[in-house]
């Protein structure tokens, strides 16, 4: 009855056509960028704010100083400012309409696990970014300011500023899901921990090189403090791994037993 139930539902949700998959797509993509506009509507309405105390914040309590070197600088700066954060803000939001796409497609079992993957995806990417701006930004625009011989004074174009902030803060965002794609691959069956244990040596490896590039600061201790949560986040991923490979050969012989009654 178990099998006839699923299989019942999934050609229920199969029955759509090309066409109708293209539909829901657009609709998906529609609602997402409305999404983004609502929230770029909402940074505006506290642009000040976002740009002198979060933006500007980490340069001002460290000293630096900034300036506009271009003519339209500082309007494309607040344009820059409305698209990340609506975008940002808006994050949860598209997840949502990402599960919504391909929620008709999935096993009531499995939609559980995708609602519990969109929150999670939230959350390790607004930890990555909280990472990044509180101590991440911080420490390399105090080596970046105040490197070098004092007969030469440091001052930062603001666009070029607003580049390295936002790299660096999406960036962590983006690494911070390490945990979460480890989730869903082990979940299919596609990475498994014996695998990520094997290669644990050639990811110390790729971490450090991937900390090398992201930092522009040649300073190693910055390129550490990046690498390090790097390094957790990996352990994590292969502990995520092993839980779900333990279940998956349960779930295999829980079917197992219920075909052979």
């Amino acid at each position: 009855m178990i099998f006839k139930k699923k299989a019942k539902q999934s050609s229920s949700d199969s029955d759509m056509t090309f066409l109708e998959h293209v539909d829901e797509l657009r609709k998906r993509i529609i609602y997402s960028l409305i999404g983004v506009i609502v929230g770029c509507i909402i940074v505006g309405l506290k642009i000040d704010f976002i740009i002198n105390e979060l933006l500007l914040g980490p340069a001002t309590r460290i000293g630096l100083k900034l300036q506009n070197l271009q003519p339209f600088g500082q309007p494309f700066l607040y344009f820059k400012v409305l698209l990340v954060g609506g975008v940002i803000i808006s994050l949860p939001f598209i997840l949502y309409q990402i599960w919504k796409f391909v929620a008709p497609g999935l096993y009531p079992n499995e939609k559980k696990w995708v609602r519990l993957v969109t929150f999670f995806t939230t959350f390790c990417f607004l930890l990555g970014v909280l990472f990044a701006y509180f101590v991440l930004v911080p420490l390399m625009l105090n080596f970046s300011a105040y490197f070098g011989t004092s007969a030469i004074e440091n001052r930062f174009d603001i666009n070029y500023y607003f580049g390295f902030v936002t790299m660096m803060i999406l960036s962590s965002g983006l690494i911070f899901e390490m945990p979460m794609v480890s989730f869903v691959l082990s979940k299919f069956g596609i990475l498994t921990s014996k695998f990520m244990r094997k290669y644990r040596r050639h990811s110390i490896v790729a971490i450090l090189i991937l900390a090398a590039v992201l930092t522009p600061t040649p300073d190693p201790v910055n390129q550490l403090i990046f690498a390090g949560p790097l390094f957790i986040l990996y352990e994590i991923s292969i502990v995520i791994a092993k839980i779900f490979e333990v279940r998956n050969v349960e779930s295999q012989q829980n079917e197992k037993s219920s075909l052979a009654k």
